[in-house]
């Protein structure tokens, strides 16, 4: 029997900072037809936010140190004010969008980041994703909307990196569905010459990830996404699409080759 297929698409922060460039997106995003599902990184504002409130913001690797008050700030913001806005302005455009994370149902299970030698705080790895709560969200015609928190087994919310959620669900949910799974940015792909954006390569193989990291092809932020990308094609997701946000409607409704396809 053929899988229903399902469109995950994650939108960095790059997109949620910019309110006209977000308004573009969701708009694209609504009129994509089927079931789909949206998961939304934190951007600017928590960090803004935390300095106003006299917090400095402490990143190691890219990622976000969140000790208990920088906890407080990141719930506050990526699962209230973003989560819901976008969740408000889909609304408006009769999606019937619900705005989650992984806290709600549990449908997201962590742990506290074990580092050999740094302490990033509350920040979680993913052990388990509900799939079938999330199911039973779309069967009931909602479209979820999902911020970057997830919980661990004794009710601590966690920060949990949105690349990493996002592939998490698209693994989940492939046994189930045929997941199109899509990493928007502000990129049109992976480029062969960070300073050129018309550079994307078109197809790559996950076969040929390791040689593109080697001949520094993929460098810096872009090695652990591509590693997500990766592990959800091995896991099981039907394809995944890294392009920029704007290009998202042209690649799904009008089938147009844009950004950088990866496959088996």
């Amino acid at each position: 029997m053929n899988k229903p297929t399902l469109t995950l698409i994650k939108i960095g922060g790059n997109i949620v900072d910019h309110p006209d460039a977000l308004s573009r997106f969701l708009n694209d995003f609504h009129q994509i037809e089927g079931e789909k599902i949206l998961v939304h990184g934190g951007g600017k504002i928590a960090s803004e936010l935390s300095k106003t409130m006299g917090i400095e913001p402490v990143m190691i690797d890219g990622r976000r140190v969140t000790d208990s008050e920088t906890l407080k700030i990141v719930t506050m913001v990526y699962g209230g004010l973003i989560n819901k806005q976008i969740t408000a302005q889909l609304q408006t455009l009769n999606t019937n969008a619900i705005g989650i994370s992984g806290v709600d149902g549990k449908i997201i299970l962590a742990h506290k980041r074990n580092h050999p030698s740094i302490d990033f705080g509350y920040v979680g790895d993913i052990e388990k994703v509900d799939a079938q709560k999330i199911k039973s969200l779309i069967q009931a015609g909602f479209v979820p909307i999902f911020a970057p928190l997830t919980i661990d087994n004794k009710g601590q919310i966690l920060n949990t990196n949105a690349d990493t959620i996002a592939s998490s669900l698209a693994i989940a949910l492939s046994e189930a569905f045929q997941v199109h799974f899509y990493y928007c940015f502000e990129k049109k792909g992976l480029l062969k010459d960070i300073n050129d954006d018309n550079s994307s390569v078109p197809h790559i193989q996950i076969g040929n990830i390791q040689s593109l990291i080697d001949d520094k092809t993929i460098v810096a932020g872009m090695i652990p996404k591509v590693h997500n990308i990766e592990m959800a094609i091995l896991k099981g997701v039907h394809q995944v699409r890294l392009c920029h946000a704007s290009d998202i409607f042209h690649i799904i409704q009008e089938n147009k080759a844009l950004g950088t396809l990866f496959t088996a």
